[in-house]
């Protein structure tokens, strides 16, 4: 707690520098900015000459009215995703991209994650979200297919997240307050500027949420700081400092079906009675270097390092205490050019990543009373990634590019066991893989573009998923990598001003699918056979008229299992992959009226979908609406920012999350799948800007 305090207090004074009366903050110059760059491919180029389905997410959707909790407020209209858990504090955000995700039971697998060029996924395909800073966001880029030739391990697709780094809005101070129901309360302070060629923000957060259920209280303090220095010939180092501190995050746990019946509101008993929930601190640091080089090229050059350290008491007695302290670091580089190969333009990129994971990790065992009565393990878990990567774009005519790329991970996870009364668990894995692409892009009009891809993609179990289902240490030598074949084939455009539309059509085959399955409430894991994933995305924003804007987003896909028994011995070939749904329909319908009032209506389909791989349990579909509005009040330069939303505007009762092939030891009416969402939620701000 101190160092987070000492920590903020620091980069706030130093951001605040900055922001005082008089300092410049840069301005745009020149015509509207007409050529989308996309940045998350690694090799940066135009949106139009970019053969993946990639999505681009800019401020206002970020900000405008949100309550900037979960990454789902800002992304829920970019087709193909797939958000649970949002209210789940302990338990965070669960994300899906084309089946990549969903058989996470808590927090983010197969999704490769990174904020300001610093990877949120360590080198064993864990994610954490808890730190990303919506509030100083301002870009986001989705890859929504295989990515494994950029990012290497998990990277079933990318969410890359870049924040302000102070020049690049008016300089000024933001003071914000939110409130809403369930005790709802966040206060955020912003200050930013810059001063010749140096500039800074600081952004402050503090959350308080009781939450909707029993025992899904939260408190959070967020902090995000950056400082960044350009040079006149073009060089530029920016400084980020991001710290986390949460001192409670409670966890309801899933209900069974008749729970859920008799109270949506309550928590499961083992959870009040053992006070279920988790407290984190984490600090992150990252140097990012940016350098034109002779010869037209750009060099990149970025490195950091996180201290993580959790505590988490599962909501079961036995072995259900859990902490670790963790160390994360590394260096990444890339060199970007343009030359000629037989007269014809190529872009190329080259580039190589070593990351570094280790972490002192702890079990207890605790009574039925709270009770910790013996520690089960003791163990230094290590991760190493290291890899070589290349791309390149050739212009085969001036419409029409070929793209190769390809990828080389040595991925190696190592455990020292420290706890040897039980015998030695220690043990090793290496795992040395190829990855590779190719595409292929025609520009039919200046905003018109078809592009085809394939490629391949891999994903190793994490440290814990490799734990024995047999009660043994060590690494299951039962489960291996999930190796991924995609192909894609996509259009993407606008017509006039006003109407963009960006449509995807995939088909994924996985063999050796992750998938979880639970025994005495532990969760363990386990190769599925193959799947098979095929789907269509659809996305359309339509401008009708300076006053009125229709943004929407169709997911329509089939994600099967085949070749597989279940852990019960039931045939599961032909099922559908549980936790996913077949449609996802989100439409926004968004009014701006003078000066910066607007309000928006959106409503959500979700499909069904099944708790389970014996596809038993089926959870009905849903539909939902919200709203949101504001406006602004200016006095001089100051202005007053005033907003509010109602989410679940028809009380829709409905599942947040659910836990998928939770319980597999028990009949099926006894497992804890669902953990039910809040009804009908209001929330209000007022933002000083000055």
């Amino acid at each position: 707690m101190e160092f987070f305090r000492a920590s903020v207090v620091v980069f706030s004074g130093l951001a605040a520098a900055f922001a005082f009366p008089g300092a410049k903050a840069q301005q745009a110059q020149g015509t509207p900015e007409t050529v989308i760059k996309v940045t998350s491919p690694r090799l940066v180029r135009d949106l139009y000459e970019t053969p993946a389905a990639v999505s681009v997410v800019d401020t206002p959707d970020i900000r405008e009215g949100q309550q900037r909790l979960q990454l789902d407020e800002s992304l829920d209209t970019v087709p193909g995703l797939f958000f649970q858990n949002r209210y789940n504090f302990a338990q965070n955000l669960r994300l899906s991209t084309r089946g990549f995700g969903a058989r996470a039971p808590f927090g983010i697998r197969g999704i490769r994650i990174q904020v300001d060029g610093i990877p949120y996924t360590l080198p064993d395909g864990q994610s954490q979200i808890d730190a990303v800073d919506l509030d100083s966001a301002q870009r986001i880029e989705v890859i929504r297919g295989p990515s494994s030739v950029q990012y290497g391990n998990a990277s079933g697709g990318v969410i890359d997240i870049t924040t302000a780094r102070g020049d690049d809005q008016p300089a000024g101070t933001r003071l914000r307050q939110d409130v809403g129901s369930d005790d709802y309360y966040k206060t955020t302070a912003q200050a930013n500027g810059s001063q010749g060629a140096t500039s800074g923000i600081a952004t402050m957060s503090w959350l308080n949420y009781n939450g909707y259920r029993d025992q899904s209280e939260v408190e959070k303090g967020l902090f995000n700081g950056r400082l960044s220095h350009k040079w006149n010939d073009g060089q530029r180092l920016t400084a980020t400092f991001n710290a986390l501190h949460t001192p409670k995050a409670e966890d309801p746990a899933g209900l069974t079906a008749a729970q859920v019946e008799e109270d949506r509101r309550q928590a499961t008993p083992n959870a009040e009675r053992l006070d279920a929930g988790q407290d984190v601190d984490q600090q992150t640091l990252g140097l990012l270097y940016e350098a034109p080089v002779s010869g037209a090229g750009e060099l990149t050059v970025s490195t950091f390092f996180t201290r993580r350290d959790f505590t988490q008491q599962l909501p079961f007695p036995g072995p259900s205490l859990i902490a670790y302290d963790r160390q994360f670091y590394g260096i990444s580089s890339d060199y970007q050019q343009g030359s000629a190969v037989a007269g014809l333009p190529l872009t190329w990129v080259v580039g190589a990543d070593l990351h570094r994971q280790v972490d002192e990790r702890r079990r207890y065992s605790v009574s039925f009373n709270g009770d910790v009565t013996a520690q089960t393990q003791e163990e230094t878990q290590n991760g190493t990634t290291a890899a070589v990567f290349a791309q390149g774009d050739l212009a085969v005519t001036e419409r029409f590019n070929l793209s190769l790329g390809t990828r080389f991970d040595r991925l190696r996870l190592s455990v020292d066991d420290n706890r040897l009364v039980d015998g030695d668990d220690s043990g090793s894995r290496t795992y040395d893989e190829f990855s590779g692409f190719a595409g292929a892009s025609y520009r039919v009009a200046p905003r018109q573009q078809l592009y085809a891809t394939i490629g391949t993609a891999f994903e190793a179990p994490t440290f814990t998923e490799f734990a024995n289902p047999d009660g043994s240490g060590g690494f299951n030598p039962d489960i291996e990598p999930q190796q991924a074949v995609n192909r894609e084939i996509g259009i993407r455009g606008g017509f006039g001003e006003g109407l963009s539309y960006d449509l995807a059509l995939f088909s994924i085959r996985v063999d050796d699918e992750i998938l979880p399955f639970e025994i005495n409430n532990r969760t363990f894991y386990e190769n599925a056979g193959r799947t098979e994933r095929n789907g269509v995305e659809l996305g359309v924003g339509w401008d009708i008229s300076y006053t009125w804007r229709i943004t929407s987003a169709l997911t329509l896909a089939d994600y099967t299992l085949r070749d597989f028994e279940d852990e019960q011995g039931n045939n599961a070939d032909g099922n559908r992959l549980p936790g996913l749904p077949r449609e996802q329909w989100v439409t926004e319908v968004e009014w701006r009226g003078d000066g910066r009032r607007f309000a928006a209506l959106e409503w959500q389909y979700v499909g069904d979908l099944y708790a389970e791989n014996s596809n038993q349990t089926k959870v009905s579909d849903y539909w939902l609406f919200g709203i949101r509005a504001g406006d602004t009040v200016r006095f001089g330069r100051q202005s007053l920012n005033l907003y509010g939303g109602i989410r679940n505007l028809l009380d829709e009762d409905y599942f947040s999350n659910i836990r998928i092939n939770a319980n597999a030891d028990r009949p099926v009416e006894d497992r804890g799948y669902y953990e039910p969402a809040p009804g009908r939620t209001f929330y209000a701000g007022v933002e000083w800007v000055f």
